[in-house]
C-alpha cells in the first residue's frame, strides 16, 4: 500500500472496477500489511472466538480462514469486488463459519444496527483514503462500522496511518469509541542490537497525548510500522459518564 497520498491517488482504491481487474489479473491470495499470526495476540485479546465478526474489505486474504482454524465461529466477509467475493466463496464453500457478500463498506444497510461484536479492517480504510472524495468515503464507512457494532464491540483497524492522519477520522463523538493504540513493525523487521536498553513490547499500548497523538519525543523503531487502533463502542452507562469524551484522551 502506498504511504504517500499524492502517489496512491494514481489508482482509485475505492473503485470496484479497479479491484475486479486486479483480482482477475493476479488471482491467488494476498494479505495486506500483516498475517494473522502477527495479529493474533490483539485479535484474541479483544474479540472472543464466539463473536460475530465482520471482515470489511476481505479481498483474497487468508486471515478469515486462519481465524476459523483458530476457533472463530462466525465471520462475515464483505468486499466491493464481486470477483473477489465469488472467488473466496468458491474456495471456502466447505467452511460454514465463513460467509461472503459483495458490498460497499460505505453502505452496509443490509445489516441491521448492532449486528456485530467485532469489525476487522486490514487496509480498507486506507484504500478509501486513496480514492476520490476520501474524507467523505471515510466518514461514511466509519459511520456504518459504528452503527453495526454492538455496545462494547470492537472495531480493529490495521493501517499504515499514524495518529496524526487517522485520529481526525476516528475520534468523532458520533461513533462513541474509546480508542487504544498499538504499533507493530512491518513483517521481517529486525531490531538492531544495542539500539535500546529496554525496548518497548509491541503488545503494550503506545503512549498517547490527550489528543490521542504520539508524544513529540516518541521514536519508531521501524519507520514503516503498522498501527493498530482498538476502537471500543461505549455503552449507555459509559456515555453518561463521559460527557466531554471528544475533548479528552481516548483510553480503554
Amino acid at each position: 500500500m502506498f504511504r504517500d497520498v499524492s502517489t496512491c491517488n494514481t489508482y482509485n482504491y475505492g473503485d470496484a472496477l479497479y479491484w475486479d481487474a486486479r483480482y482477475i489479473q493476479e488471482g491467488g491470495s494476498f494479505d495486506w500489511y500483516q498475517r494473522y499470526s502477527a495479529l493474533r495476540p490483539f485479535v484474541r485479546n479483544y474479540i472472543p472466538t464466539s463473536s460475530r465478526v465482520l471482515m470489511v474489505g476481505c479481498g483474497n486474504a487468508v486471515m478469515s480462514e486462519d481465524m476459523v482454524e483458530d476457533g472463530y465461529e462466525d465471520i462475515m466477509n464483505v468486499d466491493i469486488s464481486s470477483v473477489a467475493i465469488e472467488m473466496m466463496r468458491r474456495k471456502h464453500e466447505s467452511i460454514p463459519q465463513l460467509k461472503y457478500m459483495q458490498m460497499d463498506v460505505r453502505d452496509m444497510i443490509f445489516f441491521s444496527d448492532n449486528s456485530f461484536d467485532g469489525v476487522i479492517d486490514k487496509g480498507t480504510l486506507d484504500s478509501l483514503m486513496c480514492g476520490a472524495d476520501a474524507p467523505i468515503s471515510a466518514s461514511r464507512m466509519l459511520g456504518e462500522v459504528s452503527r453495526l457494532l454492538k455496545p462494547g464491540g470492537i472495531y480493529m483497524l490495521i493501517t499504515y496511518g499514524d495518529p496524526k492522519v487517522r485520529m481526525l477520522h476516528l475520534n468523532k463523538p458520533a461513533y462513541n469509541w474509546k480508542i487504544l493504540l498499538y504499533i507493530i513493525p512491518r513483517p521481517g523487521f529486525e531490531r538492531r542490537e544495542g539500539c535500546s536498553s529496554s525496548p518497548r513490547s509491541y503488545l503494550e499500548p503506545a503512549p498517547t497525548t490527550d489528543k490521542g497523538l504520539l508524544p513529540a519525543d516518541f521514536v519508531l523503531e521501524d519507520p514503516d510500522s503498522h498501527y493498530i487502533y482498538i476502537c471500543r463502542k461505549m455503552d449507555d452507562t459509559e456515555l453518561s459518564k463521559a460527557p466531554n469524551y471528544a475533548l479528552t484522551a481516548n483510553v480503554l
